[in-house]
């Protein structure tokens, strides 16, 4: 039979490692080289692939993204509901204020939602960006069920490409919640010239998916446990520095579903971590969160500055470095 060949590119190699069970794998190679090639087979076409990149070194000590903590506490799952309407209720109460966030010079930005949400979960958000003069997208592929979903890598990489022509070639800023957050930063790993920002709202990026509360949920997709997966090792790719491309981590220490220790990073000349005081499911509503958001887009493109916590942002936001603040 037949298979119509498609060119997949590096990125797809990584997000298919993230996810696919189905692999047919062969990793060769060695440090000086940094060469992998994966060849597998879907149901319809025939994928084979070369995965070139310095970055592979980094990937070899694999203890940093290999971290794993408790799931958080089952109290603050039981928070989770009442604190989101709280946020809710706090989003109205602060419309006014909101309406006072910076504004953006209209580049587009790319909204990826978190494991088994849609677009639906982030369209107040992406209303919210619209508001402040950004060209704001969806992903548009429905639920974002991860593992499940088949030609994942090739879909999401042709909404980026599209994003990118439409917006004139402008640089693209990439908010992802939860999972979305791990796509946004293999996105930006792939495309480092065609990106500007990467935000993430409690994205496990940074540990083993079996710190969250979804990891059961994730794990049932799977024919086998993703640590015996014959090239899980290319997921820890989402965990490392990205070079030259501004990162804000959006954290929260009352999230009940990621651990917040594994959706943060060691901070860098382009690496920040920004603590809020919110659930997982509220932080695409939090006041607090969209403000965060509005004044990290806004920055110029070559501009970047750390988030500063002046006046009354000290009283909503934890200290710039994780570890001086316990609060939580």
């Amino acid at each position: 039979m037949h298979h119509q060949q498609w060119r997949p590119d590096r990125f797809s190699a990584i997000v298919y490692a993230l996810h696919r069970s189905d692999l047919k794998v062969k990793i060769e190679g060695d440090k000086p080289t940094n060469e992998i090639n994966i060849a597998f087979v879907s149901q319809k076409r025939h994928y084979p692939i070369s995965y070139h990149s310095e970055r592979l070194s980094a990937m070899q000590d694999t203890t940093m993204v290999e971290r794993t903590f408790s799931p958080p506490r089952a109290s603050l799952l039981l928070q989770e509901a009442p604190r989101l309407f709280g946020e809710l209720t706090a989003l109205i109460a602060t419309a006014p204020f909101l309406n006072q966030a910076p504004r953006g010079d209209g580049h587009p930005v790319l909204v990826l939602p978190g494991f088994s949400a849609s677009d639906r979960s982030t369209a107040l958000l992406r209303r919210f960006l619209v508001s402040k003069r950004y060209v704001a997208t969806p992903w548009g592929l429905g639920r974002n069920l991860g593992p499940a979903m088949p030609d994942l890598a090739a879909r999401l990489a042709e909404i980026f490409e599209t994003v990118y022509e439409n917006g004139n070639q402008q640089k693209i800023s990439i908010v992802g919640w939860s999972l979305g957050g791990v796509y946004a930063r293999l996105l930006a790993h792939h495309y480092p010239d065609k990106i500007r920002n990467v935000i993430t709202l409690g994205s496990p990026y940074r540990g083993s998916p079996r710190s969250t509360r979804v990891y059961p949920m994730v794990q049932g997709m799977l024919d086998k446990p993703l640590a015996q997966q014959p090239i899980s090792d290319l997921r820890h790719l989402a965990g490392t520095p990205i070079e030259n491309v501004p990162t804000a981590s959006i954290f929260s220490r009352r999230d009940a579903i990621v651990p917040w220790q594994i959706a943060t990073e060691p901070t860098s000349t382009v690496a920040e971590n920004i603590e809020v005081f919110t659930s997982h499911l509220g932080l695409g509503f939090s006041p607090a969160v969209l403000f965060a958001i509005a004044d990290r887009l806004a920055k110029p493109d070559g501009e970047w500055q750390r988030f500063q916590r002046n006046g009354w942002k000290q009283a909503i936001y934890g200290a710039a470095n994780i570890e001086q603040n316990s609060r939580g």
